[in-house]
């Protein structure tokens, strides 16, 4: 993300499609608290998943009560790393459709 002095030195159109990409990225990215929160409630159904995205996992999650649990308790370890690869190819994919180079 570039500094506000950055941003400044930016054309004004550009400025103003870099800010309408970052808040479409803030509307559509996931929160790892919330994916936790599913977890707990959830998380033998595979309820995190669906929140994530990962239809086909959550399918199978819930027609095996999540592998018996036992892919559920593991789960508990990856949902941080799984919530930051989901955010990271949703900011690209906004980045990309405004036509923006992302550094991170």
């Amino acid at each position: 993300m570039e500094s506000p002095q950055e941003q400044s030195a930016l054309p004004e159109w550009d400025r103003l499609r870099l800010l309408r990409a970052e808040s479409e990225y803030d509307a559509i990215k996931k929160d790892p608290t919330i994916a936790y929160g599913l977890w707990c409630v959830t998380g033998i159904f595979g309820g995190h998943r669906f929140y994530l995205g990962d239809t086909s996992r959550s399918i199978l999650m819930l027609f095996t009560l999540g592998g018996l649990g036992l892919w559920s308790l593991l789960d508990v370890f990856f949902i941080a790393r799984r919530v930051r690869t989901v955010n990271h190819t949703r900011r690209a994919m906004v980045m990309a459709r405004y036509g923006v180079l992302d550094a991170s």
